[in-house]
């Protein structure tokens, strides 16, 4: 959908301000529904959440292409972030059924699922967009109606949660989590990472119209090789850094690697030497964010690890709220802005990482010190 919806929402008369409004609509419910489902998951069980979100994802798609107005496009991508937030819970059931020491190989598997998702999905979305708007919605409604058909006879209750948490033993909710130090930094890093992507996310098309006049079909193909690095590393290389180094560094390192990246990205003249700032973004990103996921899965028992995987994704909600129209203020300002204040951004997350715990990755003399911050915890 994310080439489509706004010539979806142009056939409504959508202005730029009512357009932003939709997109940012999607995220304010993630925000808000991230926590909620993941602390329900805690209390009645993953696989029930799961599947009534799946389900929900596919009706609220359907109803995309349904809409007929531009009040029923709103409405309907807002019901399909509050479904979507379903990720704290699907993260959550990784951690629930991984030993500590393979949770970060298994969150880049999820981010690896993204990259996927996010390579492929404008180019399918593109191609039946051509059919009319209606069809990539329905397309999509589709692809989730068969997700929920494979998880209802693949997708089973971890051992963790086979009987619902009692109310004695109530999960906690966001206010009462971010009262935690360690919750709390983690929630601060991620919303300091995801700011800084969407300053990314959000400009780099403009960018390149303004810098090098190319169209959307070239970009696309930056964006496919992004992906590409993105989901090579998630997928596969972030079980070899996972043994050798703790989550902490790997949060370090994939942030201070970024900073590069997003500082060097307005200084070439030519694609050509652009592409290694843009490589060093997905390095860097690859890196990050699923040992930022990995270290939020710890903080928690199974009990509570839906809720505090909740809180943690609704960081990223926040920032996508926030993060277009701050990223589009500073372009109007400078076309180099939102990349310098990406880099900014960046630096302040791995400097905000620096007070994380260590993790359970690293298989050095490191690895033996205990008991580790996560464990005192």
């Amino acid at each position: 959908m994310v080439p489509v919806l706004p010539y979806w929402a142009r056939e409504f008369g959508a202005s730029g301000l009512e357009l932003g409004l939709v997109q940012s609509s999607y995220a304010v419910a993630q925000f808000v529904a991230a926590p909620l489902w993941g602390k329900l998951s805690d209390r009645v069980g993953r696989r029930p959440v799961m599947l009534f979100t799946i389900a929900g994802t596919a009706a609220s798609l359907a109803w995309l292409g349904f809409a007929d107005s531009l009040l029923g496009l709103f409405a309907a991508r807002m019901l399909a972030g509050g479904f979507a937030a379903n990720v704290s819970v699907a993260t959550a059931y990784v951690a629930d059924v991984t030993a500590e020491e393979e949770r970060t190989r298994w969150m880049g598997m999820i981010g690896a699922s993204f990259a996927v998702g996010f390579t492929l999905g404008p180019v399918i979305g593109g191609f039946l967009g051509t059919f009319g708007y209606d069809v990539p919605m329905f397309f999509a409604a589709g692809l989730a109606a068969i997700n929920l058909t494979v998880a209802f006879f693949v997708l089973k209750e971890p051992e963790a949660h086979a009987e619902p948490t009692s109310e004695e033993a109530a999960p906690r909710g966001r206010f009462a989590l971010l009262k935690e130090p360690i919750v709390r930094r983690l929630f601060l890093a991620y919303l300091l990472f995801s700011l800084g992507v969407t300053q990314l996310e959000n400009m780099f098309q403009y960018y390149m119209i303004d810098a090098f006049a190319w169209d959307v079909f070239e970009v696309s193909w930056i964006l496919f090789g992004m992906a590409v690095v993105m989901g090579g590393i998630q997928g596969g290389g972030m079980k070899r850094l996972a043994e050798r180094y703790p989550e902490r560094t790997l949060v370090s390192v994939g942030g201070a690697i970024m900073v590069v990246g997003f500082f060097f990205v307005p200084v070439p003249g030519s694609v050509a030497w652009l592409l290694l700032p843009l490589f060093l973004l997905a390095v860097g990103r690859g890196v990050s964010q699923p040992s930022l996921m990995a270290l939020a899965s710890f903080q928690a028992d199974s009990g509570d690890r839906g809720s505090v995987m909740g809180t943690f994704q609704s960081a990223a909600s926040l920032a996508r709220i926030f993060g277009p129209a701050l990223a589009g203020i500073l372009y109007d300002f400078s076309h180099s802005l939102p990349f310098q204040f990406g880099a900014v951004l960046m630096l302040a997350m791995t400097l905000t990482s620096r007070r994380l715990p260590r993790g359970a990755g690293g298989n050095g003399p490191a690895a033996a010190e205990a008991p580790s911050e996560a464990s005192a915890a």
